[in-house]
């Protein structure tokens, strides 16, 4: 071996050595313990809560150290942790212990608030609080067994035999609820953006929900009413409900034989609808006139000793002929040729032919129909007729009706002394 070669593999045994001393020296810390790179930081806690020293330090779940020194104190623990050089570390940042896996193998995980600084430097110190450690196995374990033993056994029994009841022979369904959660999940993935919006709307229907809270529980407190109605009816409502499917085909085939004919008649009830509409002002006096009239012209009298009423109306007025067709012009009754009809009306005024359309209210608020001789609006309240005079040119007014009920068995008697007494 010459001696260049020696001097080579020299060279190379020594540079080895170097590097796997450095190697070592670096993942046991002693080159930033000698260097001075690594942070050093300590927390306080009221309990172990299972760590040691050499335990794992991270931030959110990334080691970033470990914890060096553990000193008992009268509060708890006080620990030194050595944290990697460069690790950017939140001084508001909280501390939890937990469990790396069911076993155990506790952390300090760090939990910062944002990312934004102050960071931590040499002689930093975290606070915990019993918030900070981890649920004890053995109370966690104590708890359960009180849980236990508190539900009653036979009652459990039952919710067992009931819930394999439930998913007996169910297993086909249950996995098409599975695969139909997992379509739905992997179709929401596909549509971030718009699950996304859906989220966002469904809370303003919450916040919305909400704010009609007293609406909600009022609309509910009615809800349960007409159920408890309806409870109360159960046999009224299995009744309609039997009968229903053959009254609906019983009308079903009464159509089927109206079809030739219920369409014209709908057609032609449109029509007299649209006529009653039109006129509505005039059924409304119609309807508030015609009751007071037959209620107020009823007379009695006593003579031969029994009691009579009589409804009478005044013909002295005779019929209205001007402004129709004179006798003469009147065409025979065999004169069967087409003839172009006259336009006829009373052109007398009061008290000839006060009667008719043209005689009747017009709409509310708007203007008369085309001829129309009166368009006032009766007044339920005054009885005021506006615009209508009798043949004397007196305001016609319609005076309510008195309830004679109040006078018992002598009611009868206000037939005599009513046209009397009243003005």
């Amino acid at each position: 071996m010459s001696q260049g070669v020696r001097i080579r593999l020299m060279a190379f045994v020594v540079l080895s050595a170097v590097g796997i001393t450095y190697i070592t020296a670096s993942y046991l810390g002693i080159v930033d313990r000698v260097t001075g790179r690594n942070i050093t930081v300590t927390a306080s806690l009221p309990g172990s809560g299972g760590l040691f020293e050499g335990s794992e330090v991270t931030y959110r779940g990334v080691k970033v150290g470990k914890v060096t020194k553990m000193d008992a104190t009268e509060d708890g623990v006080d620990l030194t942790l050595d944290l990697e050089h460069g690790t950017k570390l939140p001084l508001d940042a909280e501390i939890f212990v937990h469990n790396l896996s069911a076993v155990g193998e506790q952390y300090l995980d760090f939990q910062p608030k944002s990312t934004d600084g102050p960071y931590a430097a040499d002689g930093a110190r975290y606070e915990g609080n019993d918030k900070s450690l981890p649920v004890d196995e053995g109370d966690l374990l104590v708890d359960l067994s009180r849980f236990v033993d508190s539900v009653d056994k036979e009652s459990l029994q039952k919710v067992v035999k009931e819930l394999g009841l439930m998913f007996g022979d169910a297993g086909r369904d249950l996995q098409r609820l599975l695969d139909g959660g997992s379509a739905f999940i992997e179709e929401a993935n596909a549509h971030t953006e718009e699950t996304i919006a859906l989220l966002d709307n469904s809370l303003t229907v919450l916040r919305t929900q909400r704010g009609q809270k007293e609406n909600i529980r009022k609309f509910a407190a009615d809800l349960n009413t007409v159920t408890t109605m309806l409870r109360g009816q159960n046999g009224n409502l299995k009744s309609v409900l039997s009968d229903t499917p053959g009254a609906a085909r019983a009308l079903d085939r009464l159509l089927k034989d109206l079809e030739p004919t219920l369409p014209v008649l709908l057609g032609d009830l449109v029509t007299v609808g649209q006529i009653m509409v039109s006129e509505l002002p005039g059924l409304e006096q119609l309807l508030v006139t015609y009751p007071a009239l037959i209620a107020g012209g009823p007379t009695g009298s006593t003579a031969d000793g029994w009691g009579h009423v009589t409804l009478q109306y005044d013909y002295s007025v005779p019929p209205c002929t001007a402004g129709y067709v004179p006798p003469e012009d009147w065409r025979s009754t065999q004169d069967l040729t087409d003839r172009e009809p006259a336009d006829v009306s009373c052109t007398s005024g009061p008290p000839y032919n006060m009667r008719g359309a043209k005689y009747a209210p017009g709409m509310r608020g708007g203007s008369a129909s085309p001829g129309r001789v009166y368009s006032g609006v009766y007044d339920t309240e005054t009885g005021i007729v506006p615009g209508l005079v009798d043949g004397e040119g007196t305001q016609v007014r319609l005076n309510r009706p008195e309830d004679y009920s109040v006078l018992g068995g002598d009611a009868w008697k206000w037939l005599l002394i009513g046209p009397v007494a009243s003005k």
